[in-house]
């Protein structure tokens, strides 16, 4: 909750420091049907992160693709949305999944796997942006300020991978060891997923186009950026916006016990809008209107999964 509150206190003021006025006025010029046509875009792209999702379980059925596409949803709202960072919404995706029939083992495996794949890719993404960004920076004091930023994330990225990866293959049945001491079942349940995860492994092709469909969504997710500020009449080189947003992410990930990234991606904005040569008022709108899009699309999300939970529980009632 304090890092929600120091956050939105650090968004708000770069928002007036930049000028409210100013943002508002380039966010109305994308218009509402250029907003959803920014929101359907971004639909798809929860798309090809439900087929990631989806990809890292193999024999599960294909009608079961929309499931985890809207699990992977959930998953996302509950992280932009909700004061419990990343982790909250890991727990409410796997449960989504979970509550619909699929396997409680196959659900954490898959989940492992698609967090790992998803890493994987994104530090692919992170590597195109840097390369961008010493591209089109030799020196100045924006790419002063920054580079210790951009460097110092992907290090602290790469650790976290890398602390992860080891997690999966040592640290669960450890983990399930001294978590039975307290829980009974726990042992024998993160052995079910250390054998999961083996099997899922054991399949290159599954991992591979779980890591493929990651690496899509993430240059989507730079295209959608990219094509809202063309609705915005702002003629942003592509590439510009690719190394902004690789760059972005990079420092979400970094800050990924702030709810939505919120300030850090304000802050992130403005120290790259010199670079990409886009004003700071037009790259506020675009994080504002990244905003909106979170809310449009997350609210209803939640507020249905909230409902499904409600019948979930009022059944076993009304069987009695």
């Amino acid at each position: 909750m304090l890092a929600t509150v120091a956050g939105f206190a650090i968004a708000i003021w770069a928002f007036g420091a930049t000028g409210w006025a100013s943002v508002l006025e380039a966010v109305g010029r994308i218009g509402i049907g250029g907003f959803v046509l920014f929101c359907l875009w971004f639909a798809g792209v929860f798309l090809l992160l439900g087929a990631a999702w989806f990809a890292a379980a193999p024999g599960e059925p294909v009608r079961h693709l929309p499931l985890f596409a809207w699990a992977r949803m959930v998953r996302e709202a509950a992280s932009d949305l909700l004061p419990f960072s990343q982790l909250g919404g890991l727990v409410l995706g796997a449960r989504t999944l979970i509550a619909k029939g699929v396997p409680q083992r196959r659900v954490n495996s898959a989940l492992l796997v698609d967090m790992t794949t998803e890493m994987a890719a994104q530090l692919v993404f992170t590597l195109a942006g840097i390369a961008l960004f010493l591209a089109a920076v030799a020196g100045g004091a924006e790419a002063a300020k920054l580079r210790p930023l951009i460097f110092g994330g992907t290090a602290v990225m790469l650790a976290a991978m890398a602390a992860f990866f080891v997690a999966q293959r040592t640290g669960i049945e450890l983990a399930g060891r001294l978590a039975s001491r307290i829980l009974p079942g726990a042992a024998d349940a993160a052995a079910e997923v250390s054998e999961e995860l083996r099997a899922i492994y054991a399949k290159p092709v599954a991992v591979a186009l779980a890591f493929l469909y990651n690496l899509l969504a993430w240059f989507g997710s730079a295209t959608g950026a990219w094509l809202a500020l063309r609705m915005m009449g702002v003629p942003a080189s592509f590439w510009a916006m690719l190394m902004v947003e690789s760059l972005i992410f990079t420092l979400r990930s970094v800050a990924f016990a702030v709810p939505g990234a919120l300030g850090v991606q304000e802050v992130g904005y403005l120290l790259l809008a010199p670079i990409a040569g886009i004003a700071p008022q037009t790259m506020l709108a675009l994080s504002l209107v990244k905003r909106a899009r979170d809310l449009v699309l997350g609210v209803p999300t939640l507020l249905i999964w909230q409902a499904g939970e409600a019948r979930a529980v009022m059944a076993p009632r009304r069987e009695q």
